[in-house]
């Protein structure tokens, strides 16, 4: 295990919860936009998105992670978090307003709109914001005791 692997670690969580933090900002920014893409010839509201994390390759069980922080182990203690993909929510439906005079009303003079809810994203963005802070706080914890032990070493 590398003197630098936690400063790793936290380094790619704080690169997950930051991309995070800009795919919540897209939502909040499109929740207005009816005209996001072209799906068979017609117009379709912007579709909500969110980040999908996954633990990165080596990453194992409980008991391994344990076994190898107490060193009874060869492998890694942890290797982070990565960013699996951007996907879109296809299941939840579009809001429904009426509003004939819009021009991207139907027949019956209703707008789709797109399928974000604001409190569910500001939930989201709370989350995130302190996912990031929690992580830049083990980060200056790791840095300090690397310090530390730089200076015992003099």
């Amino acid at each position: 295990m590398s003197i630098f692997q936690s400063l790793d670690t936290t380094g790619s969580a704080l690169t997950a919860q930051r991309l995070r933090m800009d795919v919540i900002s897209s939502n909040m920014a499109n929740a207005e936009t009816t005209r996001a893409r072209q799906v068979n010839g017609e117009w379709e509201p912007y579709r909500r998105k969110s980040v999908v994390l996954t633990a990165q390759e080596g990453s194992g069980s409980f008991a391994s992670h344990l076994n190898a922080a107490i060193g009874s182990s060869s492998k890694s203690a942890g290797n982070g978090v990565k960013v699996t993909r951007i996907s879109e929510d296809n299941e939840t439906p579009f809001k429904l307003s009426y509003d004939p005079s819009n021009p991207d009303a139907d027949e019956q003079g209703y707008v789709r709109l797109p399928n974000i809810d604001s409190l569910k994203e500001m939930t989201d963005l709370i989350s995130a914001t302190r996912s990031y802070e929690a992580n830049v706080t083990v980060f200056n914890a790791n840095k300090a005791m690397l310090t530390k032990a730089l200076e015992i070493g003099k």
